[in-house]
């Protein structure tokens, strides 16, 4: 039997063809394991949980660079096809032709948009619902930012809403349902044309909603940064950096002393678990302060001062791990 005559140009073609094929199948792979555990929403650790606070606020600048990796680059070298731009498959197999300065000029512009605007107001990466909440926290300064090392690249402020976050979850895990106020103080007050002094205005709004709305909740936290150096705002525990905390009680209103007398309470707790983490308790009233703090809404309420600007993301975190160790003894 006489064998088939293929010419060598007919196998040319029939291996491009094969090669085609199994590299569109390769590409759609890598593509669907990548997006797989890039849209993971649990995060198993504190590190994990911040990665996802910061890709959430930064249309996933984090995980774009770290899509440059060795197999891309190495594709991109032997033959310069980019797997993250399907097209570049046309150009390099077929020598199709793509006028893409317009497309270039968009991209590097958008790019270069995120990276003038830092993140200012991180979402939720767990926006889980809770039926009948135990705690509340709330940032009437959500700007209020921490030392920005290791984000320098992303051009990323770690701020005052992000550690709510991080003791959020630290609290559901250890079973006390907690929320955190995710409305944006600052848009607020921009639609109310009020100036940053009105901030506890502001969130005197939403924390006076949120309390009508669940008559469950048992601890009120206003969170904050303070302004003092990083020698008055950071302590040592066992080869741990913490930032130290600051309870601030306003005597402005007539039930003042159920939050003063839970706020000592919990400093006091703090003190026999984690000595030199916490600064005290500062009372404020009379002329020229607040002298409220929206306190006057719960006898649970309580304003704390956590770290300073100087602080940087793992002491805050690491902190915020010690509180919701102090919470759980003071609700239980």
């Amino acid at each position: 039997m006489r064998k088939k005559f293929r010419s060598k140009k007919y196998k040319k073609h029939h291996i491009w063809i094969t090669f085609i094929v199994l590299f569109i199948l390769c590409f759609f792979l890598y593509e669907w394991i990548l997006g797989f555990f890039l849209n993971i929403q649990l995060a198993s650790n504190n590190e994990e949980f911040i990665l996802e606070l910061l890709k959430d606020s930064n249309h996933h600048l984090l995980y774009e660079k770290s899509n440059q990796n060795i197999a891309n680059q190495f594709l991109k070298v032997i033959s310069n096809i980019d797997m993250k731009k399907p097209v570049s498959i046309l150009e390099t197999v077929f020598g199709y032709e793509l006028d893409n300065s317009s497309i270039v000029n968009m991209e590097l512009q958008d790019e270069e948009e995120i990276l003038e605007n830092p993140s200012e107001y991180i979402q939720d990466p767990n926006p889980t619902e809770v039926q009948e909440p135990l705690v509340y926290i709330y940032n009437s300064h959500q700007l209020e930012g921490y030392n920005a090392t290791n984000f320098e690249d992303y051009n990323i402020t770690p701020n005052v809403l992000m550690a709510s976050y991080l003791l959020k979850e630290k609290l559901n895990k250890a079973g006390i349902p907690t929320i955190v106020e995710t409305s944006n103080i600052s848009d607020f007050l921009a639609l109310n044309n009020w100036d940053y002094s009105q901030s506890y205005q502001a969130s005197k709004f939403f924390a006076t909603d949120v309390l009508n709305q669940y008559p469950s909740i048992r601890l009120v936290i206003d969170l904050h940064r303070d302004s003092i150096p990083k020698s008055s705002s950071t302590t040592e525990i066992d080869g741990k950096k913490y930032a130290k905390i600051l309870f601030v009680v306003g005597l402005d209103h007539e039930n003042y002393q159920a939050n003063l007398n839970l706020a000592n309470q919990i400093s006091s707790l703090i003190s026999k678990k984690y000595p030199t983490l916490t600064r005290g308790v500062m009372t404020k009233g009379g002329q020229g302060v607040n002298g409220i703090y929206n306190q006057d809404l719960s006898p649970y309420s309580i304003l704390i001062e956590c770290g300073g600007n100087e602080n940087t993301i793992d002491e805050v975190m690491n902190t915020m791990e010690a509180l919701s160790m102090v919470i759980q003894e003071y609700l239980r």
